[in-house]
């Protein structure tokens, strides 16, 4: 869920330099999902990937993704792991390496330059990146150059509706009322952009949602990026006190829908 190209350098240095803030968001999915399957483990059943691919992680992360799914991947996988982010890239690779995968390497890169000959990969994946770029479509096109003929993009980001009952709480500091991501790439985008690129997409939702029980993770997850990390000290305590008072209104156990989704396209042979 880290990010490439969106030309504020700074923020997403502050953001992105390592794994803490994102773990602050992370942690409201890990610890209060409601799935029959939880979401790595989801994602991974919808990738078709062969033994012996080789795969490019674009935003990967500190790589929490393939640690997670490694014993339910195909052997002898060719991990590239890329990310704008060298502390990224260093903590991915380094959580990889000991893992069953054929080879992991890792890479500094741009998404809307890809350091990649032409058909390098016989699959991409970019989780919740996409939405960081000045332009997606460049992203979408440079992922498509990199693939082999029948090679597979797979891309997630969130909808509209994602979390929609926390968001709704930071317009005490300015936030949007509603998943500010999707109005950068959210599903209609996706699906519109990939389509576009390759002829076919197909796309499903994930089935879950959030049961929330410690005001404090919605506080600290929502306060680990702007507008609510650059939050004036009164207005974070205005926005403790809507936390404490949703939870009040709720009985103690706050109910959040998400809306996450997961597109395949295949480039044509």
């Amino acid at each position: 869920m880290s990010g490439n190209d969106q030309g504020d350098a700074p923020g997403m240095a502050r953001q992105y330099g390592d794994s803490r803030k994102l773990a602050a968001r992370a942690r409201l999915h890990r610890e209060y999902t409601v799935a029959e399957t939880p979401w790595f483990a989801w994602v991974a059943q919808q990738l078709p990937l062969r033994a012996g691919d080789h795969v490019l992680d674009i935003g990967c992360g500190p790589g929490w993704f393939w640690a997670s799914v490694a014993d339910r991947l195909p052997d002898r996988l060719a991990l590239t792991l890329a990310d704008q982010s060298p502390g990224m890239v260093e903590e991915a690779t380094n959580r990889c390496r000991p893992l069953p995968f054929g080879s992991v390497a890792g890479r500094r890169t741009d998404a809307a330059a890809l350091p990649f000959d032409d058909g390098s990969f016989d699959a991409v994946v970019a989780m919740h990146m996409l939405y960081h770029m000045a332009d997606p479509t460049v992203g979408i096109a440079e992922m498509a150059r990199v693939l082999r003929p029948g090679g597979v993009l797979a891309v997630t980001t969130n909808g509209a509706g994602n979390m929609r009952e926390l968001y709704e709480l930071t317009t005490v500091f300015g936030g949007a009322p509603s998943e500010p991501m999707a109005a950068i790439f959210g599903f209609d985008a996706a699906e519109r952009l990939m389509q576009s690129q390759f002829g076919n997409v197909a796309w499903s939702r994930h089935p879950a949602s959030l049961r929330i029980t410690d005001p404090e993770d919605v506080f600290l997850a929502l306060t680990s990026f702007p507008p609510g990390e650059i939050a004036s000290e009164a207005q974070q305590e205005a926005f403790r006190e809507a936390i404490d008072r949703a939870f009040r209104q709720a009985g103690g156990v706050l109910e959040v829908r998400t809306e996450m989704g997961l597109f395949l396209s295949r480039k044509e042979s």
